[in-house]
């Protein structure tokens, strides 16, 4: 199957195969383009229905119509801040020298229930703004809670989010960010209450919180104390039938030494959550990678979910209706900033990824193994043995969890470049066929 697909791929990335030159000092595109000058794009999102497109930008907001002409703008920096300042400066005053800050755009998402867009930035230790869909009016800016700080990190593309819709129900809001060793200050994984009046002072507080657990999951500090640099990037998120997914990157403790002198070695994980699980007992993660002639490829740089085309179905086995993922791996397991040009592009079935999980699950309740999530419990506890039959819709208990796999789930290599350095992909389904586009390092874009 492995190699009837690959070749499959191959047809296509050699039929279509079109370099897109999109960096500076190329020949004129025949694309329309959004030229910025000022400040750096950080995310993009385009309305499912009208096809209007928002950027996210430092110290800016832009919406687009579909042929992307700007049609509004707004100003979201720089701020006077300090990131030593919490609460920020704008809510109590603060013994900190105030500088001009940029305002990086770490998260934007589409809320269509709401008729808004959420923008979250790294100013005021991470707080977001509701700006109307229309013409980016400013709905709310809530500050005033410890809950409406999301993170200080000012690194873009860390930082990823899931709205969660819920029928005459409280809409939900999944969001993973890194949190820069200030694990008293930011959950690196939690679920928040998406309020219809932006004003609200239940706006972004947890789903559920009581004296013992709540909707959110923080680094421990013994983790930092041992691993000072030990933070979470999230690179990708998605939902999929009940559950919410996060693909991140980690610094891994099993490879790396506590002496901070000693070099770093980073996992990319898949991290899954039930929808409506409010204590995070369902919370599961895996390694995830990929492997093409012997050569590991581990640090994840980008993902795509998608429905595979009739010809990419047949050949996969699967329904045309069955959610499939494209991911873009590094080779290696080190510099996760600056990664090795080295990259392959690959598919997982998210059947596949469900089975390893349920498999894992049920293999924990027959009492076999211990939990394995070394960063999150500090110590190896035991798996308990306990006759409750596990499905695929299964959501955890209070004991056998959380949960961490110890067996990397492979994906399928497609297409592996050993010049460019790939960093983003894209898919859609034409004509029957699965057409995947992905970004390079350097600017082009290969179909």
């Amino acid at each position: 199957l492995k190699h009837h697909l690959s070749i499959y791929i191959w047809t296509l990335l050699l039929l279509g195969s079109t370099w897109l030159p999109l960096a500076e000092g190329s020949p004129k595109s025949p694309f329309r383009t959004f030229p910025v000058t000022d400040w750096s794009l950080t995310h993009l999102v385009v309305h499912n229905k009208t096809g209007e497109v928002y950027v996210g930008a430092v110290n800016r907001i832009y919406k687009l119509s579909n042929n992307l002409t700007l049609l509004r703008t707004h100003v979201t920096g720089p701020v006077e801040d300090n990131e030593k300042c919490y609460p920020p400066p704008s809510v109590q005053s603060c013994p900190h020298g105030l500088v001009t800050t940029n305002n990086v755009n770490k998260l934007l998402l589409v809320d269509y229930s709401g008729n808004r867009l959420i923008a979250c930035g790294s100013a005021s230790q991470g707080i977001c703004q509701f700006l109307r869909l229309d013409d980016l009016f400013k709905l709310g800016e809530p500050h005033h809670r410890k809950e409406h700080y999301l993170s200080s990190v000012n690194e873009s593309g860390t930082m990823s989010g899931v709205i969660i819709e819920v029928l005459n129900g409280q809409n939900k809001l999944f969001i993973g960010t890194p949190i820069d060793g200030k694990s008293e200050y930011f959950p690196t994984l939690s679920s928040r209450k998406l309020m219809a009046n932006e004003e609200n002072a239940e706006m972004f507080g947890f789903v559920y919180q009581d004296e013992f657990v709540s909707s959110q999951l923080k680094i421990p500090s013994d983790t930092l104390s041992k691993f000072p640099t030990f933070d979470i990037y999230y690179i990708y998120s998605f939902s999929s039938e009940q559950f919410v997914y996060y693909l991140t990157l980690q610094l891994d403790t099993q490879l790396t030494s506590p002496d901070s002198t000693g070099e770093q070695f980073f996992t990319s994980k898949i991290v899954r959550l039930c929808v409506d699980d409010p204590k995070f007992y369902s919370y599961v993660e895996f390694p995830i990678g990929c492997v093409q002639d012997g050569i590991e490829y581990r640090l994840i740089q980008d993902a795509y979910l998608t429905k595979p085309g009739k010809a990419l179905a047949k050949y996969l086995g699967i329904s045309e209706q069955e959610d499939i993922l494209f991911t873009i791996f590094s080779q290696g397991q080190k510099n996760r900033v600056k990664p090795p040009k080295e990259s392959v592009l690959c598919l997982f079935t998210l059947k596949k990824i469900k089975d390893k999980i349920k498999e894992r699950i049920q293999s924990c309740y027959r009492g076999e193994g211990k939990l394995s999530l070394p960063w999150l419990l500090n110590k190896e506890l035991g798996c308990i043995n306990s006759p409750l039959q596990i499905d695929d819709n299964f959501c955890g208990q209070d004991f056998n969890q959380p949960l961490g796999g110890t067996v990397t789930i492979e994906g399928t290599p497609l297409f592996v470049d050993k010049e460019d350095g790939m960093t983003s992909v894209a898919a859609y389904d034409y004509r029957g066929q699965t057409v995947v586009f992905a970004g390079t390092r350097s600017g082009k874009i290969k179909k």
